[in-house]
């Protein structure tokens, strides 16, 4: 997915005590839909390597095009698409031709640089519900050679009365089989019915939680769509606790300790690689996303403001 906004900063993470901190999200446009975007934070620019949060749904979808992200560039990321409901093609210039539905992955990994586009197929679910996230890569992993994954199955644990999927790093005892550069952590927590458990959790590692459908209460702070958790390295275990048919997303990794530079769909590390980057795309240097009928999206003036020197 493609953010439409040259600078992806939102509001100023609040000052919180014991680590937790809860932040609101921004709403935004994605083509035609609407997004909550949860991060990326102005003091923050990632937790652990997640650097990009965005929910959209659940919405109807029904006799409209619904998902319709034409053609664009990404370096120095991976994208996670990961739906709730309906389903999603994804096309790249690598080739590849993949339609996701609920429970699956989509994993790309951009490396020095990738185009792809994401739309609703012709005969789509009437329903459309996700999440988009982006993980950084490493300064040591970000020049790596363009991929794409797709994992049809993923490994499941439960705990407490929640139905735990893991598609990126582990957790209670599960793994996923998806690409990662650095420690993290993604899972999708469902509950079938009102649940309650203590999560454990990677003390090495800083995390987040947001919810995506009904309600929760994530050590003791009342989460709802739109609110953000944030836990600061340290805990072992986290109690969670959530009404019957909510889902929840816990995502999280080792600090990456890295300066981030982010502008429209590039992450980077100095301003002379974003300008490079966009170059590089009105050129027509990122290669050819087969397949997709309609223009690509044109890159955001570059704009000096918002080319700030990055920081931790």
């Amino acid at each position: 997915m493609s953010t439409v906004d040259a600078d992806v900063e939102i509001a100023e993470v609040p000052v919180a005590q014991d680590g937790a901190e809860v932040t609101e999200a921004r709403i935004a446009r994605v083509g035609d839909i609407t997004v909550r975007r949860l991060m990326p934070l102005r003091a923050r620019r990632s937790v652990g390597a997640w650097c990009f949060v965005d929910h959209y749904g659940p919405l109807s979808v029904d006799g409209v095009a619904g998902m319709e992200v034409p053609p664009h560039p990404h370096i120095g990321l991976q994208t996670v698409t990961w739906l709730l409901r309906g389903d999603v093609l994804h096309r790249d210039s690598l080739g590849s031709e993949q339609m996701i539905w609920p429970g699956q992955l989509n994993l790309m990994t951009a490396g020095r640089g990738i185009a792809h586009a994401e739309e609703s197929p012709a005969e789509h679910d009437p329903q459309l519900h996700g999440v988009q996230l982006w993980v950084a890569l490493p300064d040591v992993s970000r020049q790596v050679v363009p991929t794409f994954e797709h994992h049809a199955e993923l490994p499941a644990a439960r705990v407490g009365g929640f139905a735990i999927t893991v598609f990126m790093g582990e957790l209670a005892g599960a793994r996923s089989p998806a690409t990662a550069f650095s420690p993290i952590v993604g899972a999708d927590l469902a509950a079938d019915g009102p649940a309650r458990a203590s999560l454990p959790l990677d003390p090495a590692f800083e995390h987040i939680v947001f919810v995506a459908e009904g309600a929760a209460e994530v050590g003791g702070v009342r989460l709802q769509p739109g609110r953000l958790l944030y836990l600061a390295p340290g805990r072992e275990q986290i109690s969670v606790a959530a009404a019957g048919g909510s889902r929840l997303f816990l995502l999280g990794g080792v600090p990456l300790g890295e300066p981030l530079l982010m502008w429209w769909n590039f992450v980077a590390r100095t301003p002379e690689e974003i300008t490079a980057a966009a170059a590089a795309w009105r050129e027509d240097r990122f290669g050819t996303v087969g397949g997709y009928r309609g223009e690509r999206l044109a890159a955001p003036p570059l704009d000096a403001i918002h080319l700030r020197a990055p920081r931790l």
